[in-house]
């Protein structure tokens, strides 16, 4: 990856990043509660869960590390490889910035 980054692109990335991380928290509190509810003991649905959070809390749709704007492709890309956004959530930014990722994606 590049290291010059699109000023917007950052700001853009800033903007966004808080509101992706919490739609992606809203959907596996979700799934947390779907095993919670299911019919299995008490006990395989408290390891169950404890085995869970403690693989999202490594997810980037959770807690990103080093956030720094070198680092905003990458950043971009575990987002998109763990499915907490979407191509389409990349609409605004630039399209040199949206075409490489496509690509990458695309040829993974």
């Amino acid at each position: 990856m590049e290291k010059g980054v699109n000023e917007k692109d950052w700001k853009l990335f800033r903007s966004r990043l808080p509101g992706w991380q919490e739609t992606y928290m809203e959907r596996i509190v979700e799934e947390y509660m779907e095993l919670l509810g299911s019919e299995d003991q008490a006990s395989e649905k408290f390891w169950a869960l404890d085995e869970r959070i403690k693989k999202d809390k490594r997810n980037p749709g959770v807690l990103l590390h080093d956030v720094k704007r070198s680092n905003m492709d990458i950043h971009l890309l575990q987002l998109l490889r763990y499915k907490v956004i979407r191509l389409e959530n990349l609409d605004g930014f630039s399209e040199e910035l949206q075409e490489k990722l496509t690509w990458i994606i695309g040829n993974e």
